[in-house]
C-alpha cells in the first residue's frame, strides 16, 4: 500500500504491483491530505447501539491505524463533526442489522465526514477502549450474541474526566535498512495505553512506556518541506524557550534562521564535513532527534532517511511525525517527569 504524489511515484509503485499480480494489480482510492482520522469502537444489538467509544487519532490520516496513537476522549476535534459520526454509526448498525461488535475508522476534514471501512468485528482497540471506558465491551457483544436482552449504555465518552492514549510500539532496531516512519502500511509489534488526569499526563505516561525519554539538553532537527517546517516553527521556538541546544541540517537550519531561530548547523552523514551528525552521534551529545521526510514518496530514501535510521541504530529516541512532534513539545513544556503521577486504574475510572 502507497500513497502516489507524483507521474514517478505512479509508474514505480504499478511496476512493483503488476509483478505480484498482472491481471489486477491495482485498486486505487483517494487519498485526502491533512485530514482527522476518527475510530468508532462499538456493539450493537439488533441494529440498535448500545455501546461506542470514540477515539482521535494523534496523526493525520494516512497513518495505518495500528501505528496511530489513539486519543480518548477526542481532544481536538469539532462538535459538528462528532454528532455526524455518531448518527452515520447509528445508521450503519440498522442498515447492516448489526448483533455484535463493530469498529467504524472516518476521515473528517473542515466538517466532511466519510467513511473509510467499517469492520463488523472487533478491533484491536476494543481492549483499549474498554480500559479507558470502564465497561467491557467483549462482554456486552457476547451478550448481545447469544441473545441476551442488553439495555443501551447511557455514558458518552465525551464526559470522561480523564484521557486515556495509547501509543505504538515498534521494533525498527530488529528490522535492517526498514524506515522508521509511520505510514500506510502497519509496522507497529505492540501498544501501551495509559491514563492521565489530561491529553499531556496520558500522552508522556505512553509515550515514555515505549522507551522514549524527556531530553535534556540537545536536540537535531533534519526535516524535509518547507510545510512540515513551518507547522513545527512554533514548537521549535518553544524548545529554544526552554533553553535546549539546537542542532540542523542545511535546509532546515536555514528556514529556521529566517524565522529567528538559533540552531547550530551540522553537515549531513554522507557530506564528510565537519562539524557532522556523525559526530553528534558518536558522541552521544543527542537526546532526541526529530526527522520527518516531505511524503510518503520519499519514505526509505533521502538524507533524513539516513538520519532516522542512524537514530535507531545509536537507539536515540526518534520523533518522525509532525503531530506526535507538536504534542510531544507543548506536553514537555506543560509537564516534568516529577508530575507524572502514577494512580491505580481503579483512581480513574
Amino acid at each position: 500500500m502507497n500513497v502516489i504524489f507524483n507521474e514517478e511515484n505512479m509508474e514505480k509503485f504499478i511496476t512493483m504491483a503488476s509483478c505480484v499480480n498482472p491481471e489486477h494489480p491495482v485498486v486505487i482510492s483517494k487519498f485526502i491530505e491533512r485530514a482527522k482520522e476518527i475510530e468508532i469502537d462499538a456493539v450493537a444489538n439488533r441494529g440498535n447501539v448500545v455501546i461506542y467509544a470514540m477515539s482521535e487519532h494523534v496523526e493525520l490520516a494516512g497513518v495505518h491505524s495500528g501505528d496511530a496513537t489513539m486519543m480518548l476522549p477526542p481532544q481536538r476535534i469539532y462538535l459538528e463533526t462528532v454528532k455526524r459520526i455518531k448518527r452515520i454509526t447509528r445508521q450503519l448498525a440498522r442498515s447492516l442489522d448489526i448483533t455484535g461488535p463493530f469498529n467504524v475508522q472516518f476521515i473528517a476534514k473542515d466538517n466532511d465526514v466519510k467513511v473509510i471501512e467499517c469492520n463488523v468485528r472487533a478491533s484491536r482497540s476494543f481492549p483499549f477502549v474498554s480500559k479507558v471506558f470502564k465497561h467491557n465491551f467483549i462482554d456486552i457483544a457476547t451478550r448481545a450474541i447469544l441473545g441476551a436482552e442488553i439495555p443501551p449504555i447511557d455514558k458518552s465518552s465525551l464526559e470522561l474526566d480523564y484521557v486515556g492514549v495509547k501509543s505504538a510500539m515498534f521494533s525498527f532496531s530488529r528490522l535492517k535498512e526498514a524506515d522508521p516512519v509511520s505510514h500506510v502500511e502497519m509496522a507497529s509489534t505492540g501498544e501501551v495505553g495509559c491514563l492521565g488526569d489530561d491529553v499531556y499526563d496520558a500522552f508522556l505516561k505512553s509515550f515514555l512506556s515505549t522507551g522514549m525519554r524527556f531530553p535534556r539538553t540537545n536536540v537535531l532537527l533534519s526535516i524535509s518541506g518547507d510545510e512540515n517546517r513551518f507547522d513545527l516553527l512554533d514548537e521549535v521556538k518553544k524548545l529554544r524557550e526552554m533553553n535546549f541546544t539546537l542542532y540542523a541540517t542545511e535546509h532546515t537550519a536555514e528556514f529556521y534562521r529566517r524565522h529567528d531561530v538559533e540552531t547550530h548547523l551540522v553537515n549531513k552523514i554522507h557530506e564528510r564535513k565537519e562539524p557532522n551528525v556523525l559526530d553528534l552521534l558518536n558522541s552521544k551529545k543527542l537526546d532526541l532527534i526529530i526527522s520527518m521526510p516531505r511524503d510518503y514518496g520519499e519514505i526509505g530514501t533521502g538524507d533524513t532517511y539516513i538520519i532516522r535510521r542512524a537514530a535507531v541504530d545509536y537507539s536515540i529516541p526518534l520523533i518522525n511525525n509532525v503531530q506526535i512532534a507538536k504534542l510531544f513539545v507543548s506536553a514537555i513544556a506543560n509537564r516534568s517527569i516529577e508530575d507524572l503521577e502514577i494512580k491505580s486504574w481503579d483512581e480513574y475510572v
